[in-house]
Parts: structure tokens; C-alpha cells; sequence
């Protein structure tokens, strides 16, 4: 009878620390940029709405284009991330309103984790264009490219490019 009972604690006890221990284990949700609400994207329509319009909906845009067509993006972004391991994105999404020359939402893009690009980076080392250099070339390359004090190229006064 008393083996019984000290199972039954036993095991009472084991999944009692597994329930106490497994919340530790869940992921943690934390949202990174915009915080879409699909109400209000929605309600933004090409050739309705200007910029002033849409600012006050969506509000400030997460960066605007510098060059090319005048467009503002709103970035969303839900990552995840378990206990010693890096964050993983879980949902992403882009918002892109483009205006045309008057200030009027021309068109409006929405895209999500298809357009992401994943970098996988090789090992220590960046791969670059150009041929392969070899310890002695780099430590000796440069003897005769540069000249000496007061040989053209050199540092004297009046090489310079505009001759001062």
C-alpha cells in the first residue's frame, strides 16, 4: 500500500514540476515596427486619399522613399523567440502607398514574408568581386604604387591634385 502512494506522489510530483517548468519554455511575441490594424489599411483607396489623409489614418510612415516615386512604407514585423535562441520572425508584413505629382495615393501594395531575404553569411569571411590575394601580395603590393617625398604622387608640397 505505501509503494502505491509513493508513486502516486512521485508522479504527482514530476508532472507538478513539468507544469511549473514548461511555461519557461514558450516562445516570447514581441512586435517590431508598425502595428497594423487591417481596419485602417483597408481603408486607405488610390485616387481618394492624398498624404495628408493618410498620415492621419495610418499616422508617420516607418521611412520614406528618397528617390523615384514618392512612396511611404509602413513595416510590421512579430518575431518570436524561444529561450537561448535567436529571434525568429513569424509575421512580417509591408505596406507600400505611392503618391503621384499632386499628392494623391496612386497605389497601394501590400506584401508580406515572400519578399523577405534570408542572408546566410559564409563562414568568417565576405565573398567579394575580384581576384584572390595572397599573404605576401597584400604585405608587398604596394612598394613602387606610391611615390617618396617630393616624386610625383608623393606627399611634397604642390602634388596635390589642385597643385597646392
Amino acid at each position: 500500500m505505501k509503494s502505491a502512494a509513493r508513486k502516486a506522489r512521485g508522479t504527482l510530483l514530476v508532472v507538478a514540476m513539468a507544469t511549473a517548468v514548461l511555461p519557461g519554455c514558450t516562445a516570447i511575441q514581441e512586435s517590431r515596427g508598425y502595428i497594423v490594424d487591417p481596419t485602417l489599411t483597408e481603408a486607405i483607396q488610390p485616387r481618394i486619399d492624398n498624404q495628408q489623409s493618410v498620415e492621419s489614418t495610418l499616422g508617420r510612415p516607418t521611412f520614406v522613399s528618397q528617390f523615384g516615386t514618392p512612396t511611404w512604407y509602413y513595416v510590421s514585423s512579430i518575431t518570436g523567440q524561444r529561450p537561448f535562441n535567436r529571434p525568429r520572425i513569424r509575421v512580417h508584413s509591408v505596406l507600400a502607398v505611392q503618391f503621384d505629382a499632386a499628392g494623391r495615393v496612386a497605389k497601394v501594395d501590400r506584401s508580406g514574408m515572400e519578399k523577405v531575404v534570408f542572408l546566410d553569411p559564409n563562414g568568417d569571411k565576405t565573398p567579394v568581386l575580384g581576384r584572390e590575394r595572397s599573404f605576401l601580395e597584400d604585405l608587398f603590393g604596394n612598394i613602387g604604387q606610391v611615390g617618396g617625398a617630393g616624386l610625383p604622387g608623393g606627399g611634397a608640397p604642390g602634388s596635390g591634385p589642385n597643385g597646392q
